[in-house]
């Protein structure tokens, strides 16, 4: 066997594409691309967030949704992770997004994305955002028998190594590029 050391690299794969939404003080919906996040426990949700828009909606609001990318929805979710929020403020409506008020938190739930945890902040300390799971809804579509089918939510990861969005071992777009084809020239 050959290897080959990279140094110290953040590439445990595959990472899940979430997309974080929040209000603002207005209650003007607004969402995030957020790919270093996990479940942390059986009801706990964490995410490594620098300072952004939604970090500031965070401390307003106390809460927010974190959904799964999906594979007919990467051009967006690419979009709200390379355009600010603070650039654009309808960045979310640009991205083709609606936003439905979540019956359990002050957060958005996005109805182009069929699977989200409705979450209450616990912290945000030192980058970390930790949230608490208050429920989890799932649009009836992506539903086999009752439960989630993964071939019909068609979920995306990211490739870290090659800056790829992929879905059981396909590439579906392209990480910080796709997203471009929507972003504001400023």
């Amino acid at each position: 066997m050959s290897r080959i050391d990279y140094g110290a690299k953040p590439w445990i794969v595959p990472m899940p594409v979430l997309i974080i939404g929040t209000y603002d003080e207005n209650g003007i919906p607004n969402a995030m691309n957020a790919a270093w996040g996990m479940i942390s426990d059986m009801n706990e949700v964490t995410i490594s967030m620098s300072p952004h828009k939604t970090t500031a909606n965070l401390e307003v609001t106390k809460a927010f949704t974190v959904s799964m990318a999906t594979a007919d929805t990467v051009v967006a979710c690419d979009y709200v992770g390379v355009e600010s929020a603070d650039n654009v403020p309808d960045k979310f409506a640009r991205a083709g997004f609606h936003a439905v008020k979540s019956g359990f938190v002050n957060a958005p739930l996005i109805a182009e994305l069929p699977l989200s945890l409705e979450c209450v902040v616990k912290s945000y300390e030192d980058e970390i955002l930790v949230g608490e799971i208050v429920n989890v809804s799932v649009d009836e579509s992506v539903l086999t028998d009752g439960k989630i089918d993964m071939a019909k939510l068609n979920p995306i990861a990211y490739n870290p190594i090659t800056h790829a969005y992929v879905t059981f071992g396909e590439t579906v777009g392209t990480a910080f590029s796709d997203g471009m084809k929507l972003k504001t020239n400023s």
